[in-house]
């Protein structure tokens, strides 16, 4: 019998009975105490420490490339790059579209986010997937749709010609850039601000009643200010994602900062000049990040609610005449980033095949994709679960540079890291120079924050005291690791490798400049063919491209539906 005294399944059991009883004997306890990360320190040898440190050095050379290049532009060559380049115009653009993009999804974001969250909207569960569903469409998705849509040779201007209109008003520039980024970026802060929502104490707003709110007043003097630090991530995430967007200011030829930089590159080769422009723009992600640190004050956030964690239940408010204008400016937002956007790449795709467009290429692309985005993310998940475990659970000096060094490669553009990996290979290490290899290390060093941010939220989660309670009962850092950690750990690294999977297959700049010579993937097949306005030809591999954004994006829900449930 498997499960009699003595055999392998019951001595499991007791064991983890007896961890169990261990770590909490003494009390829940929410963080790790100095004892318990002084213990945790003596089970740890130098060689785990030195692994942690050498992913932060490996994490800093697309950074340490840069300041390697500025220190070798002479002040002739840096006044020039004002007139050459002009960067002032450069700086006041990308400012203009962050800032035009955050307030716009901002406008979008919030409104959703509160009929699907406290009202009595009608369908309120699937508003709130379709409202979610453009973070899968990639920014030059967004733009190849927007010009085969509007765009000269587009539906709409075929749709005309019949009736003379032979020229329609240029989509291109601040205008289409503007459309794009932010129909296709507002579900970070609807994602943001509904989580608050839904974690907010409806007993506040109620008490703000009772003293003669009325509805209007009681959102802005204490719904909304509750809300801020939620805005405030989300705008920051919308603000970091348009100020490093290559795709869709590429084709709607929007001169901003990774644009310029490109051009840069591609046209002159001048390194010097690409690498100033590249610290101009890092200078903005400072402060970008210094701003939203200011606005969050120093008081840390609470991840827990009360005590008792019960919750008043929460009364939904009854729309009543303004359903109908609620459920109108849904179905515009749902048509305009993801019914329209859909639409015109199915009928592109219609016409190729009917066209004979061949699609033996586009699974070449699928493959290379889906190789390039498992690789990077199971290299995202080995090189991140040392530091966030170190971050968690060890603290100290070298920990956390550690664990700052890794974020700082998410502040980095994935072109400004594409430009440092291209100087590295060529003199350092040319047997890496094109190969897949050195294209996997870029994706991980862009997106290895996304994977490490998910494993440490599932070990801030975890009791430190069961993996103490482990080794009091013998078990080695191995064992602990398998038996009690790992177990536990594994939604948050699943979610994290799904992120990384999903951020890769759309990553367009590092792709261009470091793949391998051939290797193409649907991201760069549907930046050349929209590029020579070829959008039957984009459409195949934009529709893949969305397929599988959309399975990472359930894989990542259900994660994270897992783990509540096991919390």
């Amino acid at each position: 019998m498997t499960g009699g005294k003595g055999s392998p399944s019951s001595t499991r059991r007791s064991i983890a009975s007896q961890v169990l009883r261990n770590a909490y004997a003494s009390g829940p306890l929410s963080h790790a105490g100095d004892a318990t990360r002084l213990a945790v320190h003596r089970h740890f040898s130098a060689l785990f420490k030195a692994a942690v440190l050498l992913v932060a050095l490996a994490m800093l050379l697309p950074p340490a490339y840069l300041v390697y290049r500025a220190a070798g532009v002479g002040l002739n060559e840096l006044t020039g790059l004002f007139s050459r380049t002009r960067i002032l115009q450069i700086m006041w653009n990308s400012l203009m579209l962050t800032c035009g993009v955050t307030a716009l999804s901002l406008a979008l974001a919030l409104p959703l986010a509160w009929l699907t969250e406290r009202t009595d909207l009608p369908g309120r569960k699937i508003w709130t997937v379709l409202a979610m569903m453009p973070l899968v469409i990639p920014s030059y998705v967004g733009g190849y749709t927007l010009i085969a849509m509007f765009g000269p040779r587009g539906i709409l201007q075929e749709l005309l010609h019949p009736f003379g209109v032979e020229r329609l008003p240029s989509i291109y520039g601040f205008t289409g850039a503007l459309w794009v980024l932010t129909l296709f970026t507002y579900p970070y802060i609807f994602m943001s601000v509904r989580a608050a929502l839904h974690r907010f104490d409806p007993s506040l707003e109620e008490a703000a009643r009772s003293l003669g709110y009325n509805g209007l007043q009681t959102f802005l003097r204490v719904t909304l200010p509750n809300l801020r630090p939620a805005i405030t991530a989300g705008g920051l995430l919308v603000a970091l994602y348009t100020l490093s967007d290559f795709g869709a200011v590429s084709l709607l030829r929007f001169n901003s900062f990774t644009r310029a930089i490109y051009v840069q590159y591609l046209s002159s080769f001048d390194r010097n000049v690409a690498s100033l422009l590249s610290l101009a723009l890092i200078v903005f992600t400072i402060i970008l990040l210094l701003l939203e640190r200011n606005s969050r004050g120093r008081g840390r956030p609470r991840y827990y609610r009360s005590s008792s964690g019960v919750v008043a239940p929460r009364k939904r408010i009854e729309l009543a005449r303004r359903k109908w204008p609620a459920l109108a400016f849904c179905s515009i937002v749902v048509m305009a980033a993801l019914v329209l956007p859909t639409s015109v790449i199915l009928y592109w795709l219609l016409r190729g095949l009917a066209a004979g467009e061949p699609l033996a290429p586009v699974w070449a692309a699928t493959l290379n994709s889906f190789r390039a985005g498992a690789l990077a993310a199971v290299a995202a998940a080995a090189l991140g679960l040392p530091v966030a475990y170190g971050a968690i659970r060890l603290g100290g000096r070298l920990m956390t540079f550690a664990a700052r060094a890794v974020y700082l490669g998410y502040g980095l553009p994935g072109i400004v890291i594409a430009l440092s990996l291209v100087f590295f290979g060529a003199n350092f290490a040319p047997w890496l120079y094109q190969t897949l290899w050195i294209l996997v290390f870029a994706y991980v060093v862009r997106f290895l924050p996304q994977a490490m941010g998910a494993m440490q939220i599932s070990l801030s989660q975890m009791n430190p005291r069961l993996e103490e309670a482990g080794r009091s009962l013998g078990l080695g850092n191995r064992a602990v690791f398998r038996r009690i950690t790992a177990p536990i750990v594994r939604p948050g690294i699943l979610a994290g490798m799904a992120l990384v999977f999903l951020t890769t297959v759309k990553e367009l700049p590092a792709t261009l400049l470091l793949s391998p010579t051939g290797f193409s993937t649907l991201a760069t097949k549907i930046w050349s063919a929209t590029d020579e306005a070829f959008f039957a030809r984009a459409a195949a591999p934009a529709l893949i491209l969305l397929a599988m954004s959309a399975f990472s994006i359930f894989l990542v829900l259900t994660q994270e539906e897992r783990e509540v449930s096991s919390g």
